[in-house]
């Protein structure tokens, strides 16, 4: 690489959920000073960039996503000087930092927001607040002065009596959203950037970054039958003025200049879309995070709770479209997990006993195999499965426990609704990180239950086994590193249609990696004639302690990578 390419190209990203990854204090809850002192964990994992889910103060109303002050650490966390230090401990090891930046929406307990309901304040328009629908008594149902819905459950604008008119929130009635039209808002949230990076911040993971440009005015949208609200989010995201405060932000923060990582989580975003926020001839994003590859196992038009069979060919084709889409024109990034998402070997792969390892080895095999830069989500690199809760009252994720109140309000079996929180909460993913197989994570009681596959997956158990699932994602990162054909190689599906073979190459100038995966709990023939011949081709890495020298059949979940030259 140039010294002119984008750094992140060659990079691996580990994302840090704080709250759950290792208590320093014995509170329950984790820390700062608990990550710092798995600094050499990390280190010796290989990767390059540590994501922060969000540290700052906050009522913890969305664990941190419902900001009160952008410039300063929850006591829960820490302080400023324990971020300090984690920062200094990052770059002393040769990592960098990536803070997750939340500004398409504030705390209500902010003291913008706080400001705001006043009607006389100059800061009311920092907000989208808006009166009561034409002909409907303030309160009343159905006054809102739209039909949206919340991603969390309910309408999307609660009624402020103090102020007498409605405030939109797309997320928690505790999460108002900002209003990026007016430029004051921006130039607080870029000087907030700035001040951050001056601190010695690399990058942003911007959440929902395609929410802060509405269409306006705010209009009703389209209702689905038998739906109250409107899920529309055309009404919601990628409004018209996206590419212009993308790159006012890209100036005033100097985000070029700086050479800083940016990843944008995006609902809603096709491959064009994508391509454009990305493009390398703009100063927009370095990659975004798209949702449709973890869609795929939803019912179409339905929501995240509504469970349909995954399709291997429906996946492979998907993540195909985005590598030919993306090109070389933009940047894929690459993740099967993260706080929101459960965990990927109960859901696309097979978490028994017999089969986790494997899964988990070829589920990250292909992941980390195709062009972009990949994310490790904590525990995801142990082959961490999902939590195993059977009760609502085990959850604590707002978006889980609404979810449940309103299905089963509305006649939904406990049981489908328990199933739908067992496959999909975002609690599967929030369970503590298991260091030992007691635990590890805390010496007092966990805020969340630890997982109870705790004793048989755990950081110590998987660092003494030279065949664990950590030791591949290890061997897989220091792949990226060596090889210029990961990182920059020309992408290639095969057998597209193949409900059980996940194949395909990467081919740089005359080096080309054959990747061969059996993705399912059988064995599985290779149709030989439609793969590149590998009779002069070097085995690289397996997902098998022993693999056969025969390739014309895979074992369950058996992986492996060639290198031909």
């Amino acid at each position: 690489m140039s010294e002119t390419d984008p750094w992140w190209k060659s990079a691996v990203v580990y994302q840090i959920y704080p709250r759950s990854f290792a208590d320093s204090d014995g509170d329950g809850v984790g820390d700062l000073r608990g990550a710092i002192g798995k600094l050499d964990y990390l280190k010796g994992l290989g990767v390059d960039v540590v994501w922060l889910s969000p540290v700052y103060r906050s009522p913890m109303d969305d664990n941190g996503y419902d900001i009160a002050d952008y410039r300063d650490v929850d006591p829960l966390f820490g302080t400023l000087d324990d971020l300090d230090e984690l920062i200094a401990g990052l770059h002393a090891r040769g990592m960098k930092l990536v803070m997750d930046l939340v500004v398409n929406h504030t705390s209500d307990e902010h003291a913008w927001f706080q400001e705001s309901r006043d009607p006389s304040s100059v800061k009311r328009d920092w907000y989208f607040w808006r009166p009561a629908r034409e002909g409907f008594e303030p309160g009343a149902q159905g006054a809102e002065p739209t039909n949206w819905a919340s991603f969390f459950g309910g309408p999307a604008w609660t009624y402020d009596e103090a102020s007498g008119e409605y405030f939109l929130h797309l997320f928690s009635p505790k999460q108002p959203d900002l209003n990026w039209e007016n430029p004051e808002v921006r130039a607080a949230v870029y000087d907030m950037m700035r001040w951050w990076v001056d601190r010695g911040v690399d990058g942003f993971r911007m959440d929902v970054i395609n929410l802060i440009s509405k269409p306006i005015p705010l209009t009703d949208g389209a209702v689905a039958p038998g739906q109250p609200l409107s899920y529309d989010v055309s009404q919601v995201a990628n409004g018209p003025r996206m590419i212009e405060f993308l790159e006012e932000m890209n100036r005033e923060v100097g985000i070029g200049e700086r050479r800083l990582f940016t990843v944008g989580e995006m609902i809603a975003v096709d491959v064009d879309r994508a391509r454009e926020y990305t493009s390398q001839h703009h100063d927009r994003l370095g990659m975004v995070f798209t949702f449709e590859h973890v869609t795929l196992d939803q019912e179409p038009g339905g929501m995240k709770w509504d469970l349909k069979p995954l399709s291997l060919p429906d996946l492979k084709r998907t993540m195909a479209r985005w590598q030919k889409g993306l090109g070389t024109e933009g940047w894929n990034s690459l993740y099967f997990e993260n706080h929101d998402q459960p965990r990927v070997v109960s859901r696309y792969g097979d978490d028994s006993p017999e089969h986790r390892v494997a899964s988990a080895k070829t589920l990250a095999t292909v992941l980390h195999l195709h062009r972009g830069t990949p994310y490790v989500y904590e525990g995801q690199e142990l082959g961490m499965i999902n939590a195993g809760f059977t009760t609502a009252g085990d959850y604590r994720d707002i978006e889980s426990r609404n979810f449940y109140t309103i299905a089963t309000g509305q006649g939904v079996p406990a049981e489908r609704a328990l199933a739908a929180l067992a496959a999909k909460s975002r609690d599967n993913a929030r369970t503590p990180m298991p260091w030992t197989p007691e635990g590890g994570f805390t010496t007092g009681t966990p805020w969340l239950p630890y997982n109870a596959a705790a004793p048989e997956i755990n950081v110590e158990a998987e660092l003494a086994d030279e065949d664990s699932v950590y030791h591949h994602y290890r061997r897989l990162i220091a792949l990226r590193h060596e090889l210029e054909v990961v990182r920059e190689g020309r992408f290639e599906l095969l057998l597209p249609d193949d409900e059980r073979i996940w194949a395909f190459t990467r081919t740089l100038r005359d080096e080309q990696l054959m990747v061969i995966a059996n993705m399912t709990s059988q064995v599985a023939g290779v149709p030989m004639g439609s793969i590149p011949s590998l009779e002069r081709a070097e085995l690289v890495l397996t997902s098998l302690p022993a693999a056969a020298d025969d390739v014309q059949t895979l074992e369950p979940w058996e992986s492996r990578v060639y290198r031909i030259r």
